[in-house]
């Protein structure tokens, strides 16, 4: 059952079932400026004055509001009707992210309460509602919009945007949606490919479970509508782990792997089976494909592999952090590949899902990064980590993401050069991170000051083609140029052998809209813009030492016009030429 409304399409595209609810669309909505709300109890009694369109935060023009003002407790309430066709199933409240804190009330019980900006939480709701009558669900929001030691990424903490720093993100910004399930049912699955067995390993947690109970789980495995593979296995708890080998990989190899130019997915249905009745069932897929390093070459699919990325910050003019309709991100994604790139680093963000749906689906390389915090603290730390956590439990089946990037140019470390704690901390999230996902790689801090690390991963904004060739002409010039004025690697921690990347350069400033904004260097018009982008590309294509590249950037964002499209997705330059140019080819 879904309802036509704001970010209508599903919202969680790994894990889909068909009986669910969208609470997209209006919403009321205040401001609670003296944070009074929740002593008053506007959970349960509370005069709205304001109405509101979710997912949009308010700073945002599509929230209907558009006011970007410190206001840093919000509130919303939406009245809700349960069908009578839900009785008896567990209902599931989702939240796809709500920046910073959230509390959620449902007629007036205290439901849920999370911490994280960037991450989803659920709330089982059933024993707060009244089936068949109306329900009234109410959330406080709250954001702290000066404290530099908060996950915020690009949020500024100042009230006009300035610099590398946008409007802030306040409340909801990620879907809504209720799922009414089965008292057993499939909480989350697991799966990890491996193309040297041909085989993907997967595990289902479910919720529900009764000892007295004989629990199945049937997976369905087809590829492109052609059938694979039916297993059904046994669960003596609430999880169970099983690896399902892929026999026609043998017949068609290469043809089935996943990559940017050929995305080949596999849809996955699993059932749950309760004393041999089905009480739940979801849709997946997944890709077989695999990112490695051997002998300092950096491989996809064990074959060398050229990164060609872009930076995409993922902000839209009228909804900021959140895309207009789900047709924007697959737009992007188009935009990206049609201008010769085959991967982006969604920098100071971690993106929605349905981003990473399209770029499992259309092709396109991710690396998954955090939002940083600005400035260390023992709070930033759980934080931080507790997020990080999330976001990677999230993300984790996306077939599309290559590498994961927790730290940015020592946001949230400054001393991490000189000062031990910071060089830990930054230790600690490559280590946690290679516990959580041992198949993707881990840069600890991308851009300088390195600890341990899986690639070499430089930001260099030098324009002068001259300077650029003589840099990474060789693998000593290009270790120990030391562009920033930053050290490469925090001493103490050596260059083992990894790949190297430049990983953020150009940010060439082009004004072709009515934005006044800067970059790292400017363009008089569209011939030295082409002039400048080819002085810049071209010593990165003849580099012996560079594997892959990071342009900065997609699009204009607010004040910075250093994109290769404008902040409303426009061209600076006709695509091909974009093409030519970024590929090295034509």
């Amino acid at each position: 059952m879904t309802q036509q409304t704001s970010r209508s399409e599903y919202p969680r595209p790994q894990f889909v079932r068909e009986n669910w609810m969208n609470l997209n669309g209006e919403w009321e909505f205040d401001f609670d400026d003296d944070n009074l709300g929740e002593s008053a109890a506007w959970y349960t009694d509370h005069a709205f004055t304001r109405k509101i369109q979710v997912p949009f935060c308010y700073e945002s023009k599509l929230s209907g509001i558009g006011e970007p003002g410190f206001h840093d407790v919000v509130w919303y309430r939406k009245t809700l009707s349960i069908p009578g066709e839900y009785r008896g199933k567990r209902l599931l409240l989702h939240f796809g992210a709500v920046d910073y804190e959230a509390k959620v009330w449902v007629n007036g019980r205290l439901v849920a309460a999370h911490e994280g900006g960037h991450t989803p939480f659920l709330a089982d709701i059933t024993d707060a509602v009244i089936v068949g009558g109306d329900n009234s669900i109410v959330v406080k929001a709250a954001d702290y919009s000066r404290d530099v030691t908060l996950p915020r990424g690009k949020q500024y903490w100042k009230e006009q945007s300035a610099g590398i720093f946008y409007t802030r993100t306040t409340g909801i910004w990620q879907s809504v949606w209720l799922e009414p399930v089965e008292p057993a049912h499939i909480r989350r699955i697991r799966l990890t490919p491996d193309i040297d067995r041909n085989d993907i390993d997967l595990e289902v947690f479910t919720a529900g479970f009764k000892p007295n109970q004989s629990m199945m789980v049937r997976a369905k495995i087809t590829f492109q509508g052609e059938f694979i593979s039916e297993d059904t296995f046994s669960i003596g708890q609430e999880s169970v782990s099983r690896t399902i080998r892929l026999e026609d990989f043998n017949d068609h190899g290469l043809g089935r792997w996943w990559t940017p130019e050929k995305p080949h997915l596999y849809d996955l249905e699993l059932s749950l089976l309760v004393d041999g009745v089905v009480t739940d069932t979801v849709k997946s897929y997944f890709g077989m494909r695999k990112v490695s390093i051997e002998d300092g070459v950096l491989l996809l699919n064990n074959r060398p592999y050229t990164m060609r990325m872009v930076l995409d910050q993922g902000y839209f003019p009228d909804g900021l952090l959140t895309a207009p309709s789900d047709d924007d991100l697959r737009r992007d994604i188009e935009l990206t590949k049609e201008m010769g790139f085959n991967g982006a680093r969604k920098h100071q963000k971690v993106e929605d899902p349905r981003y990473l749906y399209w770029a499992d689906r259309l092709g396109l390389l991710v690396w998954g990064e955090m939002a940083n915090a600005y400035q260390f603290s023992e709070t930033y730390v759980g934080r931080f980590t507790r997020e990080w956590l999330q976001t990677v439990e999230r993300d984790y089946n996306h077939p599309c993401i290559v590498a994961w990037v927790p730290i940015n140019e020592s946001w949230g470390v400054p001393n991490i050069l000189v000062d031990k704690r910071q060089q830990q901390h930054a230790l600690s999230m490559y280590h946690l991170t290679k516990s959580l996902d041992p198949m993707r790689l881990v840069i600890s801090n991308d851009g300088w000051e390195l600890v341990k690390t899986d690639l070499i991963s430089i930001h260099d904004y030098e324009w002068r083609r001259e300077v650029l060739n003589e840099r990474y002409s060789d693998k000593e010039k290009a270790l120990t140029a030391r562009p920033a004025n930053r050290w490469l690697l925090v001493p103490g921690f050596e260059y083992e052998g990894q790949p190297i990347l430049l990983t953020e350069f150009g940010g060439i400033s082009f004004r072709k809209s009515d934005w006044e904004g800067w970059g790292y260097s400017g363009a008089a018009d569209e011939g030295d813009f082409m002039r400048r982008l080819t002085d810049i590309m071209e010593p990165v294509h003849k580099s012996p030492v560079l594997q892959g590249f990071c342009y900065t950037q997609l699009t204009d964002v607010e004040q910075e016009i250093n994109g290769l499209l404008t902040y409303d997705r426009k061209p600076k330059l006709p695509l091909e030429t974009i093409r030519k140019i970024v590929t090295g080819i034509g």
